[in-house]
C-alpha cells in the first residue's frame, strides 16, 4: 500500500519545545525539542509504516502572504534561541533517519504539505499529516487524515472527514471560511471583529460559505453582527485568502522523491548516544549485521609465556575492558606493541606473570594507553598498580577536538586517515548482546588496536604541540586521570543502614502527605492516578482547568505549579511527588549500586565528555543528588568516612564563574566588587535597579543572581523569563540594564564572537579549545548558537580548568606532606575529602589555601570549607 506521511517540522518542534522542560546534553546543546520530535517520529514510523515520508519546514519569516497583508503573523514573539538552535540538529536527525525534508523560499510548511498531499491523492496514495497546527485540518479528505499533537508528543487527536464533522459540524474546506470570519490571533489574521468560532460555525451551517454569508448580510439577525460583517467584508475575504493553504506551490520535491526504505539502526543508535537520548536506545533495533570492511592481515604473536624480551619503553599498552562499568576487574585481554613486535596476552597469563607486573608497575617504563583511567582502575582491581603512563590517546583526542562525536580509538584513526581496526561494536556486539569473541578474533582485534595506538601517539602529540596544548595535556589532564582513577577505585563509603532508615522515613512522610491530601480532598483516592486525581481537583474542588488531554484532565507538574496558589492541596501534591521520586530514584537507586565487595559507591568520572572541560559522573551520578529539598539534602547523611573517627570535609569555590568573568572581561565595576569582597548579587541589584544597598529587597537580589549566572551561560530573555516567572519584556529589560551597568562584559562578549569568527574556535586561559565552525554560517540559528557558545565557553572552561588544577595541586601537597586525607569526590565547584582527626586542623587551612592559590586572576579566588561526620554536615 502506498502511504505518504507528511510532518509539519516547525510546528511539531515548537510543540515539543514547549511540552518538555529545557534539556541539554553534556556538551551544553539544547535537545528538548529534538527529543520530543524524536519520540513522535519513532511512534509514527512504528505505527504508520510509511512507504513515503517527508518533513516540511518554513523557509523564513517572510512569505508571499505578507504581500497581501504586511502584518501577517506579526504578533508572534521572537523564537527563543534555545529552540532555533535545535533546528539544525533536527535536520541532522532527519538525515540520520534517511528522511526527506524540504523548505521553499517565500512559502510555509503548510503549503508544501498541501501541495504534496494533493499530488499524492491524485496518485492514489493514503496520506497522513502530523502537525500541531489546526490550519492543516482543511486538507482532510477521504484519502487524507490529519493528526494534531495534544499532551506531550505521542498523544494525538486524529481527524478524518467524520471526526472533523463531529468536532466542527462543518466540512474540512469550510475551515477556511471559518477563519475568514473569526480570524486567527496566533497568525494575526484579523477576520471580522467580534465574530468567534461559535458564530462563524452557525453562519456557515446556514449559508455554507463566506461568499454566501456576505451575500446574505441583510437576512442575518443581530444589528451589531450585520454592521461588523458589512464594514469588514474585504477584511474577511483577505483573511480567508491568508488562511488558505496552497496546493500548487512550487515544491521541487515530488511525491515519488520521498520514498522511505527505513534507517540504518547503527547510525541512529550512535546519534542517540551523542544526544544522550538513553531512554530511546532500546527502541532502536540495532541487531542487524553491518558489512565489515576488509582489513589487511596483521603479523602478531599470541604470548603463551611472558618474557622480558617483549617489553620495551615506550610501548603501546591496550587493556581491554569493553563493559561500561569497569569496577569489577573484568578484563578481556591485553595487547602490547613496540619496536620488538605486536603481542597479545591472555588476561590470566598477564596477571599471574611477575614479569608483566614488574613492567606494568615500573615508573620508568613509559606506556602509551587509551583511557588511562579505565586501565588504571581495571588493573587496580586485579592487584596491579599501573605506572609510567605518559600518553593517553583518549584525552589527547578530546583536547584536540572536544566536539567530535566519538573519541573511540577506531574513530580517531579514521579521522587521522591511518589504518583503523574494526569498531568494537562489530567485534563484540552492543549493550546486553556484548559477548567475548573467539580467542583468535579477540587477539587480532586487540593487537590491531594497540598497533593503531602506537601510530597515533606521535600524530596526536604533534597536534597538541601545534595547538599549544601540551602543558594542558601533560601537566593537567594526564595527572588528573590518575587522580580520578584513585578516587574511583577507593570509592565513597555509604552507610547502608542510614540510607535504609531514610527510605523508611520517606515512606512515613509519603503516608503523612497522603493522609493530608486525602483530608483536603474529602475522600481517599490513588494520588498516583491522573484519572482519579483529575476529577478531585477540577470537579470536586473546582480548580480552574488549564489543560485537558484525550484521557481527561492534565495533572502534570507544570500545570500543578501554575495552580499552587489556588488551593492548599496543590503544594502537598507537589511535595508528595518530589518525595516519591527521591525514594525511588535516589534511595533505592543508590542501594542498587553499592559495590558488593566494598559496600562503597564507585562512581565513574567522565573526563572526556563535556565540551567545556567540566567533569561529570555516572553510575551513579553523584553530581546530581537533589539538595533543594530538605529530604534530598539529607541523602548526603549516608555518605560517610570509611574509617572510624574521621570526618568529611567539603571545600567549594565561591562564585568561580563570575570571578572568571570579571577577570576575562576586565570590567572595572565587576573587578572592584570582588576585590572589595562585596556581595556580588546585591551589588548587581544596586546597579541594575539603581538603588542604594539598604534598598535592595530579597526579590531584587534573587533576580540579580539569576541575571548574573544567566549571563555566564548566554541566557536569552526567554530563558530568564522562564527562570524568574516574568515576561520576556521584563527579562530583556533586566539583561539590558545589566550590560549598561557592566559595559566591559558586553565588550568581552563581542570580542569573543569576533575572535571565534577569525580563528574558528575559542580558548580557555589554559588553551583548552572549542571549535565553532557554525560561527560564520549564513543560517541565523546555527550562527546564534555558535555565538552564545563563543561567549560562555572561555568562562565555563576556565573555571573547569581551575578546579582541575586545584585537584592536581592538592594531590601533590597531600603526597608531599605524607597526609592520609583522601580526595573522594568532585561535584561541580566542590571537592569532598575524608580526613583523619589528627589532620583536620591542617586540612581546614590547607585545602582552601591551595584552591585559592592554584591560579592568578585579577580578582581573588575564594574557597569555603566545612566539615562534619557526613557529607551532609560538611555542607
Amino acid at each position: 500500500m502506498k502511504k505518504l506521511v507528511l510532518v509539519d517540522g516547525n510546528s511539531v518542534a515548537f510543540r515539543a519545545f514547549h511540552a518538555l522542560p529545557l534539556l541539554t546534553n553534556d556538551k551544553g546543546v539544547y535537545t528538548n525539542a529534538v527529543y520530543g520530535f524524536t519520540t513522535m517520529l519513532l511512534k509514527v514510523l512504528e505505527e504508520e509504516k510509511p512507504s513515503h515520508m517527508l518533513v516540511a519546514f518554513d523557509a523564513g519569516k517572510t512569505t508571499f502572504r505578507h504581500g497581501t497583508f504586511e502584518e501577517y503573523k506579526s504578533g508572534r514573539e521572537k523564537t527563543p534561541h534555545e529552540l532555533s538552535e535545535q533546528l539544525p540538529l533536527l535536520r541532522k536527525l532527519l538525515d540520520t533517519f534517511r528522511l526527506s525534508h524540504v523548505e521553499v523560499d517565500q512559502y510555509e510548511a503548510d503549503d508544501i504539505i498541501g501541495t504534496l498531499a494533493k499530488q499524492a491523492e491524485a496518485e492514489d496514495f493514503t496520506v497522513r499529516i502530523f502537525s500541531g497546527d489546526k490550519d492543516l485540518l482543511q486538507l482532510v479528505t477521504e484519502k487524507t487524515t490529519v493528526s494534531l499533537t495534544r499532551k506531550g508528543m505521542t498523544n494525538l487527536d486524529t481527524y478524518d472527514v467524520k471526526a472533523f464533522k463531529e468536532r466542527y459540524e462543518l466540512t474540512p474546506l469550510q475551515l477556511i471560511d471559518m477563519k475568514g470570519l473569526m480570524g486567527d490571533s496566533s497568525d494575526n489574521i484579523p477576520g471580522v471583529p467580534g465574530v468567534g468560532e461559535k458564530t462563524a460555525i452557525k453562519l456557515l451551517k446556514e449559508y455554507d460559505s463566506l461568499e454566501n454569508v456576505l451575500a446574505n448580510i441583510e437576512n442575518i439577525s443581530g444589528k451589531k453582527l450585520k454592521e461588523r460583517l458589512t464594514e469588514n467584508q474585504e477584511q474577511a475575504k483577505m483573511s480567508r485568502e491568508l488562511a488558505t493553504i496552497l496546493t500548487e506551490a512550487p515544491v521541487p520535491t515530488k511525491v515519488t522523491d520521498t520514498g522511505y526504505e527505513g534507517y540504518d539502526a547503527g547510525e541512529v543508535y550512535r546519534l542517540f548516544k551523542e544526544l544522550e537520548f538513553n531512554s530511546l536506545l532500546q527502541s532502536i533495533d540495532d541487531s542487524g549485521e553491518t558489512e565489515k570492511k576488509e582489513l589487511s592481515p596483521l603479523d602478531f604473536t599470541i604470548v603463551e609465556t611472558v618474557e622480558e624480551s617483549i617489553f620495551q619503553s615506550p610501548s603501546a599498552l591496550l587493556v581491554e575492558v569493553p563493559h561500561e562499568n569497569y569496577h569489577n576487574g573484568d578484563i578481556w585481554g591485553i595487547a602490547i606493541v613496540n619496536e620488538m613486535g605486536k603481542y597479545y596476552i591472555d588476561v590470566e597469563t598477564a596477571l599471574t606473570s611477575e614479569v608483566f607486573r614488574e613492567w606494568a608497575e615500573d615508573e620508568t617504563q613509559f606506556k602509551q594507553v587509551f583511557d588511562a583511567k579505565r586501565a588504571f582502575v581495571s588493573l587496580g582491581w586485579r592487584g596491579i598498580q599501573l605506572r609510567g603512563v605518559n600518553f593517553d590517546a583518549l584525552i589527547a583526542s578530546y583536547l584536540i577536538d572536544p566536539s567530535s562525536s566519538s573519541h573511540a580509538l577506531t574513530a580517531i584513526a579514521e579521522r587521522k586517515e591511518i589504518p583503523a581496526p574494526y569498531h568494537d561494536d562489530e567485534v563484540y556486539g552492543k549493550g546486553a548482546k556484548q559477548t567475548t569473541p573467539e580467542r583468535e578474533i579477540l587477539a587480532e582485534h586487540l593487537a590491531r588496536k594497540a598497533d593503531t595506538l602506537k601510530q597515533l601517539a606521535p600524530l596526536l602529540n604533534e597536534e597538541l604541540e601545534t595547538n599549544e596544548q601540551s602543558v594542558l595535556f601533560k601537566k593537567l589532564e594526564m595527572p588528573l586521570s590518575i587522580i580520578l582513577a584513585k578516587m574511583e577505585t577507593y570509592g565513597v563509603q555509604l552507610d547502608v543502614g542510614q540510607l535504609e532508615k531514610m527510605g523508611k522515613e520517606l515512606e512515613q512522610k509519603l503516608a503523612e502527605l497522603e493522609g493530608e491530601i486525602h483530608e483536603l480532598a474529602g475522600e481517599s483516592f490513588n494520588i498516583n492516578s491522573p484519572k482519579q486525581l483529575g476529577p478531585i481537583l477540577f470537579e470536586k474542588l473546582e480548580l480552574p482547568v488549564l489543560k485537558k488531554t484525550k484521557t481527561g484532565y492534565s495533572t502534570s507538574a507544570d500545570i500543578l505549579e501554575k495552580l499552587a496558589n489556588e488551593h492548599e492541596i496543590i503544594p502537598k501534591l507537589l511535595h508528595y511527588r518530589q518525595v516519591s521520586k527521591l525514594k525511588s530514584t535516589y534511595i533505592e537507586g543508590l542501594l542498587k549500586v553499592v559495590h558488593p565487595e566494598t559496600s562503597k559507591i564507585h562512581t565513574m568520572f567522565n573526563q572526556a565528555l563535556t565540551q567545556t572541560g567540566r567533569l561529570s559522573s555516572a553510575e551513579p551520578n553523584l553530581q546530581n543528588i537533589p539538595i533543594r529539598l530538605e529530604e534530598g539534602r539529607k541523602i548526603r547523611k549516608a555518605f560517610v568516612p570509611s574509617e572510624q573517627g574521621w570526618s568529611m570535609l567539603a571545600a567549594d569555590y565561591s562564585q568561580i564563574e563570575l570571578r572568571v568573568l570579571a577577570h576575562i572581561s576586565k570590567d572595572e565595576r565587576l573587578v572592584s566588587a570582588f576585590n572589595e569582597e562585596r556581595d556580588i548579587h546585591t551589588k548587581t541589584a544596586m546597579d541594575v535597579y539603581q538603588v542604594k544597598e539598604d534598598e535592595v529587597t530579597s526579590e531584587m537580589r534573587r533576580n540579580a543572581k539569576a541575571v548574573n549566572f544567566g549571563i555566564v551561560y548566554g541566557i536569552s530573555d526567554y530563558g530568564l523569563s522562564q527562570t524568574l516567572g516574568i515576561t520576556r519584556k521584563q527579562a530583556k529589560a533586566y539583561i539590558d540594564a545589566y550590560f549598561e551597568s557592566y559595559p566591559q562584559v558586553q565588550n568581552y562578549m563581542t570580542e569573543a564572537i569576533d575572535e571565534a569568527r577569525e580563528k574558528g574556535y575559542v580558548t580557555t586561559q589554559m588553551h583548552r579549545r572549542r571549535y565553532l565552525p557554525e560561527i560564520t554560517s549564513s543560517n541565523f540559528n546555527r550562527r546564534s548558537f555558535a555565538e552564545r557558545t563563543a561567549m560562555n565557553t572561555p568562562i565555563q572552561g576556565t573555571a573547569a580548568d581551575i578546579i582541575k588544577k586545584a585537584m592536581v595541586d592538592l594531590e601533590y601537597v597531600l603526597l608531599e606532606e605524607n597526609l592520609r586525607s583522601r580526595l573522594l569526590l568532585q561535584v561541580h565547584d566542590e571537592l569532598i575529602f575524608e580526613v583523619p582527626e589528627d589532620e583536620l586542623e591542617r586540612m581546614k587551612h590547607l585545602v582552601p589555601q591551595v584552591m585559592e592559590q592554584t591560579t592568578d586572576l585579577d580578582v581573588p579566588l575564594k574557597a569555603d570549607v566545612s566539615y562534619g561526620p557526613s557529607w551532609f554536615e560538611a555542607k
